[in-house]
């Protein structure tokens, strides 16, 4: 009797303990997100998404760093995404064994976990020194670089949680390897692989620490990609600095717009996963 006394108050303890970090976790990001909207809600009109960033007590919005966000983070997508996946497929079909495979993964790892801001140096050292200005395509290089890592471990971890009896029974079938892969493994991990680009997405979408040393930023309309490009990050670090109070609504509408575009990208990710978990 004695013994499970003790055990019923350690589950209470240890439930308790529980609860109160998820309400100390849930309170700053209650905290947070109210702050959000009740800022950003309130700075949100038509100009902000028809006129370009204004001069301080001017009338503007946030037109050319909205558009050139989507340009970057696109771009970086584009680059990044299909030599993610194949370097996922590599270290999950071929290189279990071996040292490139755990090479790479040493790599990956080091990647993943690197602060933003040295990638953003890196591609300033090796970019934008050299030619000599800062431009649209490297700030899509340096977020193609955050994104690599998140997709190559997404794709690897997916991949080897599909049973190795799939592949031999599509062996046995006398289907080549690279069938296997494509119509096979890769099908059945699809919606995984997708959560991991979702989330890298989501990532990058707000990095402001990569662009400060790439693209930079533009007060004006610019769609270049050798010139510096406005950008929603940069944009919101400069208004939010700034003495003036119609940049630093502008600064508000921005985080939200930022926030919201997150958040909804991890919403979709996690429904997309809960599927494919609800299927198998």
């Amino acid at each position: 009797m004695h013994l499970r006394t003790r055990r019923q108050w350690t589950n209470v303890i240890a439930l308790g303990l529980s609860l109160a970090a998820m309400a100390f976790g849930l309170f700053w990001l209650i905290w947070i997100l109210w702050m959000v909207i009740g800022q950003g809600v309130g700075a949100l009109t038509l100009h902000l998404f028809t006129l370009d960033t204004p001069a301080p007590g001017n009338v503007g919005g946030l037109r050319n760093a909205i558009v050139g966000s989507f340009i970057l983070v696109g771009l970086a997508m584009l680059m990044a995404t299909p030599v993610a996946i194949l370097t996922g497929i590599y270290l999950a079909e071929y290189g279990r064994r071996g040292w490139l495979g755990g090479a790479t993964r040493f790599v990956n790892d080091i990647l993943l976990s690197a602060p933003s801001i040295v990638i953003g140096l890196f591609v300033y050292a090796i970019y934008v020194a050299r030619i000599g200005k800062f431009s649209g395509f490297s700030g899509a290089v340096a977020l193609a670089l955050l994104v690599v890592p998140v997709v190559v471990r997404t794709t690897e971890n997916m991949l080897l949680l599909i049973p190795d009896a799939l592949r031999e029974a599509a062996f046995a079938l006398g289907a080549p390897r690279w069938k296997v892969i494509t119509f096979v493994t890769l099908r059945a991990a699809k919606a995984g692989v997708m959560t991991g680009i979702l989330l890298a997405l989501a990532r990058v979408s707000g990095e402001t620490a990569p662009l400060l040393f790439t693209a930079l930023s533009n007060q004006f309309w610019s769609a270049d990609l050798s010139e510096p490009m406005a950008n929603l990050p940069v944009t919101i670090f400069k208004f939010a600095m700034s003495p003036f109070s119609d940049w630093q609504q502008l600064a508000w509408a921005g985080v939200f717009i930022i926030t919201m575009g997150v958040l909804f990208l991890n919403i979709i990710a996690r429904l997309v996963f809960r599927q494919s978990s609800s299927k198998h």
